[in-house]
C-alpha cells in the first residue's frame, strides 16, 4: 500500500528569487579570478557613479553667472537654466515662443494618442496625425487667428527637430505603404521598377540625399517647383525613411500565410478591403520591432540637418555656450541635448517592448 503524499513531500519548482543567488555565485564568483574581476568592476562602477553624482549634483551650480561656475568645481547647470530658451526654441521670436512650446506639446499629444490601442484604426490614426501636424504647423507658421507669420528661417531648437521628424513620419509612412504594395504588384514592370527605385535610394547615404535636396535640386528644377530648402530636406528625409520602411512592411506581408488573401477573396472582399482590413494590420504587427527601430533612427537622424545650416536642437545647444562667457561649460549643454534625445528614444523603445509583449509578436 502506497503512503499518502502530503504537501510537504511535493518539491515545488524553485522561484526566481531562490535561483538568483546560486546563479549569481555561478556566473560571477565561481572561481578566484572571476571573483576578483567582478569585485574590481563593481568598485569601478561605484567610483564612476559616485563621481558623476558628486559632479552633477553635490558640487553643481544651478543658477548664477559664468564667474560663479568658474569658482565651483562641479557641473554648471546655470548655462542650461540661463539659455534653455535658446536651446528649445532657437531663433524663434522671444515673445512668440509660447507658440513653439504649444506646437511641441501638440505633437507630443499626437504621439501619445497614437500609442493608445483605442485609436488604432485606418481612419482615426490619419485624422489624429493630420490634426496634430496641422496644429503644429499653424502654431509655428501663424497667419491665422491673428497670429503673426513667422518664417521657417526663424524656426529652430527642439521645435525644428520635432517638425522635421513629424514631417518625415507623416510623409514617409504612407509612401512606405505604397512602395511596399507596388513592390508586390503582380505586374512585372511595376514591381521591377519599384524594386529598382527602392534599392537605388537605399544604396545612397542619407547625407548625400539631403545635400542633393538642399543644394542640387534648385539647379535642376524650375523656379516654381524649388520651394523652401527646409521642405526639400524634409522630402529627402521622408523618402529615405520610406524606402527602408517599405522593405520592413514587405517582409511583414510576405511572412503572412498565403491563405489569408485566399480566405478574404472567398468572403467577397475586394483588393483594398483585403489590404486595409486583413493584410496591413497583421503586417504591421509582425513588423513592429523593426518599425520602432526605424522610427527611432529617423528621430536621431534629424540632427544631420545641422550640416545644412539649420538651427535644430544640436545647433542651438552649440550656440547656447559659445556666447556670454559660457564657453567652458559645453559638456552640460550637450548632456542636456543628449537627455532630450535619450528621453524620446528610450520611451519609444520601452513602449515598443511593451507592445511586443502584449501583442506576443515574438511568439509567432
Amino acid at each position: 500500500m502506497k503512503a499518502e503524499t502530503t504537501l510537504t513531500d511535493i518539491e515545488l519548482p524553485p522561484t526566481q528569487q531562490a535561483k538568483f543567488i546560486p546563479d549569481l555565485r555561478r556566473d560571477y564568483f565561481s572561481t578566484t579570478g572571476r571573483s576578483l574581476v567582478t569585485l574590481v568592476c563593481l568598485a569601478l562602477i561605484a567610483y564612476l557613479v559616485w563621481s558623476f553624482i558628486d559632479w552633477a549634483l553635490l558640487r553643481s551650480v544651478w543658477a548664477g553667472t559664468p564667474e560663479d561656475c568658474h569658482k565651483a568645481s562641479g557641473a554648471c547647470w546655470a548655462v542650461v537654466t540661463d539659455r534653455y530658451r535658446l536651446i528649445l526654441f532657437g531663433l524663434y521670436p522671444y515673445e512668440e515662443q509660447w507658440r513653439s512650446a504649444l506646437a511641441c506639446l501638440a505633437i507630443l499629444a499626437t504621439v501619445v494618442l497614437s500609442c493608445i490601442p483605442l485609436f488604432w484604426s485606418a481612419r482615426l490614426l490619419p485624422i489624429i496625425w493630420l490634426a496634430g501636424y496641422g496644429t503644429f504647423y499653424y502654431l509655428m507658421k501663424g497667419g491665422i487667428f491673428g497670429l503673426p507669420i513667422i518664417l521657417e528661417t526663424q524656426w529652430g531648437g527642439l521645435a525644428l527637430t520635432t517638425f522635421v521628424f513629424s514631417s518625415t513620419f507623416v510623409i514617409g509612412m504612407p509612401l512606405a505603404i505604397i512602395l511596399a504594395l507596388l513592390r508586390r504588384s503582380k505586374l512585372p514592370v511595376i514591381s521591377s521598377l519599384t524594386a529598382l527605385f527602392i534599392d537605388g535610394v537605399r544604396s545612397l547615404p542619407l547625407l548625400s540625399i539631403l545635400f542633393t535636396a538642399a543644394i542640387i535640386l534648385p539647379f535642376a528644377l524650375p523656379d516654381f517647383l524649388v520651394g523652401d530648402k527646409l521642405y526639400r530636406v524634409i522630402l529627402g528625409s521622408a523618402l529615405f525613411f520610406a524606402v527602408y520602411q517599405a522593405e520592413i512592411l514587405r517582409s511583414g506581408i510576405q511572412s503572412l500565410p498565403a491563405g489569408q488573401e485566399e480566405a478574404a477573396a472567398a468572403l467577397g472582399l475586394n483588393y483594398w478591403q483585403t489590404i486595409s482590413r486583413i493584410i496591413l494590420p497583421q503586417a504591421f504587427r509582425l513588423a513592429l520591432p523593426p518599425t520602432i527601430n526605424q522610427v527611432v533612427i529617423a528621430f536621431m537622424e534629424t540632427s544631420l540637418i545641422v550640416i545644412l545650416g539649420f538651427f535644430e536642437v544640436t545647433a542651438s545647444g552649440n550656440a547656447a555656450f559659445t556666447a556670454g562667457g559660457w564657453n567652458s561649460f559645453f559638456a552640460e549643454v550637450y548632456f542636456f541635448v543628449a537627455l532630450i534625445y535619450f528621453t524620446f528614444t528610450f520611451s519609444l523603445s520601452r513602449y515598443g517592448a511593451y507592445l511586443e509583449r502584449s501583442l506576443k509578436v515574438s511568439s509567432r
